[in-house]
């Protein structure tokens, strides 16, 4: 939700219209940043503000001054440290940002606050993933304290179970392997006309 919407057109204006400030000469050397210096030189064309030389910073272009310090949403934006700090607040014109120093806990709690008040955040965070967390941390504790020792000693055998199944496939598929191996040479043989020679293993 939008509102000020008259005064937000109003800065925009402004805004369009006012031209890029930029430090002498910064287009010339690239040693030079394009970040705003002053001129001060005697003989300066630029202070002196002949034909051609780029704008210099005034009072004229800044926005209205009902404009100014708005949120892109119209809001006034206001920093929240606290609960308490709610209540200094209009909702139909004031917005809350909650610190960067606040942690989790209040962070919640002053969000629980807004909603209750009907007051816009304007960095609510991923209030959702926060919650899911606090309960995934809750959920896994539960189930951490659940296992029993019983149980650690049946996933243990079934483990056990799981790799002696593995290596009596391993055996098998190079059984396999010995008796294809064989009846190749075998069928070689007869094919030569040559007797088949004895199985050692008979």
């Amino acid at each position: 939700m939008v509102i000020n919407k008259e005064l937000l057109q109003a800065r925009k204006k402004v805004s369009d219209r006012r031209p890029k400030f930029v430090r002498q000469e910064s287009w010339r050397y690239g040693r030079l940043a394009e970040t705003w210096r002053k001129p001060k030189g005697k003989d300066n064309k630029m202070r002196r503000q002949l034909s051609g030389a780029p704008r210099l910073v005034k009072i004229g272009y800044r926005s209205p001054r009902k404009a100014r310090g708005l949120h892109p949403s119209g809001y006034t934006d206001n920093i929240v440290f606290n609960v308490n700090d709610l209540a200094s607040l209009d909702p139909s014109k004031d917005a809350a940002r909650i610190a960067h120093v606040i942690g989790q806990r209040k962070r919640l709690l002053i969000l629980a606050e807004a909603r209750a008040k009907g007051i816009k955040v304007l960095n609510p965070g991923k209030e959702q993933k926060t919650e899911e967390i606090s309960d995934t941390k809750d959920t896994s504790e539960e189930k951490k304290g659940e296992v029993s020792t019983t149980e650690r000693g049946e996933l243990k055998e079934e483990e056990e179970e799981r790799e002696d199944e593995k290596e009596f496939e391993v055996d098998e598929e190079e059984d396999d392997e010995n008796e294809k191996l064989m009846r190749q040479t075998t069928r070689d043989r007869k094919k030569k006309g040559e007797e088949p020679r004895a199985n050692n293993d008979a």
